[in-house]
């Protein structure tokens, strides 16, 4: 009984010996990856890591936006945008003020130039003294210096000169030989211009052309012979 119970023993000895041996067998067979494929995986793998940060957007940069800062910005510009308008308006409508006062003051004075004008036409037809002459001519070309330093410029057409609408003011027309049809014969009241506008026309007398002769029919008298009674 005794030796049967050893040999059971070393049967049993026998299959744990074969097992742990089987084991070790297939745990040789299991292939063991090279150390440096598995790091080229690591590498591969975070290189697409990499890749997908850079596309994704970087939401850490973008700042959010102020609405209330935009429409600020957009009101103050609006703001000197009117501004501005109102400060040109505003400067227009003062040289406009200005000069409408200036027309209003020298077509009140004009007629004063226009009187020593003609003051000292007659003066040199009637041979007046020439200091008292002289004196005349000083003040209206005071007068008219005065004039000038506000804008003002006289504007004269001389004889022959084409009659221009915008410029002259037709009072008659003449017949003429000499001066050819629509031209100036002669010039009645100097005009003047203001600020580039024309303040008042020039007065003329235009030629109407030479002019017309009548002609006459001369009818013969009638025969009288052969009608004596």
């Amino acid at each position: 009984m005794i030796f049967g119970g050893k040999l059971r023993m070393k049967d049993k000895h026998k299959k744990h010996n074969a097992e742990t041996t089987g084991m070790v067998e297939s745990e040789k067979k299991i292939p063991e990856l090279p150390v440096e494929d598995s790091m080229k995986g690591d590498k591969t793998d975070g290189i697409k890591v990499e890749a997908e940060k850079k596309t994704e957007p970087q939401m850490q940069d973008v700042m959010p936006v102020d609405t209330t800062k935009v429409e600020n910005d957009e009101k103050y510009l609006r703001l000197f945008a009117d501004f501005d308008n109102f400060r040109k308006r505003t400067i227009r409508e003062r040289t406009e003020l200005y000069q409408r006062a200036n027309e209003e003051i020298i077509e009140e004075i004009l007629p004063v130039l226009d009187h020593l004008e003609l003051a000292l036409k007659s003066a040199t037809e009637h041979k007046i003294d020439a200091g008292v002459l002289d004196g005349f001519r000083l003040v209206a070309e005071q007068l008219l210096t005065a004039l000038k330093k506000s804008g003002l410029s006289p504007v004269d057409a001389g004889e022959g000169v084409q009659f221009d609408p915008l410029q002259h003011e037709a009072i008659s027309h003449m017949s003429s030989d000499a001066i050819p049809e629509n031209a100036v014969i002669t010039q009645v009241r100097r005009g003047y211009v203001l600020g580039g506008k024309m303040l008042r026309a020039v007065r003329v007398v235009v030629s109407s052309g030479k002019p017309v002769q009548s002609n006459q029919n001369c009818q013969p008298e009638a025969s009288q012979e052969g009608n004596k009674p």
